[in-house]
């Protein structure tokens, strides 16, 4: 519907509140889907971190086993007792790596939440203004 202006022009009248609403759409969509997908980076890096740590128990308990198998029989080995020596070594480094990933995925997981409530506020306030924008232009 045009209406003519003082110049005698014709003037548009707009219906803002179909673009308004897809545009508000388009952003909270894609609000949403940042959303999720942070939460299943969330789980996903959980599960990196589990699956990490029982491996590590694995190879610890692997290394166990074998140092019980092959206690040396009162025969004084150097050899054997710097592999054993070694080996317990490593148990220890082994332990160190996955205290560091859980410290890591602690961290991860600290900051995917970070951004995870970040863009929650910024859903329910973008959701709410829509909200709000549809009931003035129902009035």
């Amino acid at each position: 519907m045009e209406n003519p202006n003082e110049s005698g022009t014709p003037l548009s009248t707009w219906n803002t509140s179909n673009e308004l609403g897809s545009l508000g759409k388009a952003k909270i969509d894609s609000l949403k889907d940042i959303v999720s997908e942070i939460e299943n980076m969330i789980g996903e890096r959980t599960i990196l971190s589990s699956k990490f740590v029982k491996e590590g128990e694995n190879m610890k308990v692997k290394i166990h086993n074998f140092l019980l198998e092959n206690e040396p029989k009162g025969e004084n080995d150097s050899e054997f007792t710097r592999e054993r020596a070694e080996l317990r070594k490593k148990q220890i480094e082994i332990s160190e790596l996955q205290l560091n990933e859980k410290i890591g995925c602690w961290r991860d997981i600290s900051l995917l939440k970070k951004e995870l409530r970040e863009n929650n506020k910024e859903l329910n306030e973008k959701e709410s203004r829509i909200k709000m924008f549809g009931e003035i232009l129902k009035e």
